[in-house]
């Protein structure tokens, strides 16, 4: 990645307070963020090519953040994924691990844990990892 170019992060979660909650987060940090309210309006707008990191909820209606990744991988098999949910079960964390992710954080997260995860993810995707 260009260090002149920000860095592009997709945002999906069906819940509008936490959108803008990342996006006002990622905004601080100097990253260039993309939200949208369902899985199904980032695959219809074709942004995954043009993104170098996607945070999923897990708990969305009808596509879930675990199918949303499995697409997203489709189109870019090296996309960073990291996972947000405000479910508390066990079994999210130990699949997500099992399919692997780039960061998996319990709602309300800690800002700056996030913050440093988005950007190990976008340094792996500059990489090309």
């Amino acid at each position: 990645m260009n260090a002149a170019r920000k860095s592009t992060i997709a945002v999906v979660d069906d819940d509008v307070r936490v959108l803008e909650s990342i996006e006002n987060l990622l905004e601080s940090a100097g990253h260039s963020v993309r939200l949208f309210s369902s899985p199904q309006s980032l695959l219809e707008h074709d942004v995954l090519r043009k993104i170098d990191c996607l945070i999923a909820d897990i708990g969305m209606p009808v596509v879930d953040g675990f199918e949303l990744r499995r697409r997203a991988r489709n189109v870019r098999p090296d996309l960073p994924v990291i996972f947000i949910t405000a479910r508390h079960e066990a079994t999210d964390q130990r699949r997500a691990a099992a399919e692997g992710h780039h960061g998996f954080f319990r709602k309300p997260f800690d800002a700056s844990a996030l913050l440093a995860a988005v950007a190990l993810a976008v340094l792996a995707s500059s990489q090309g990892e």
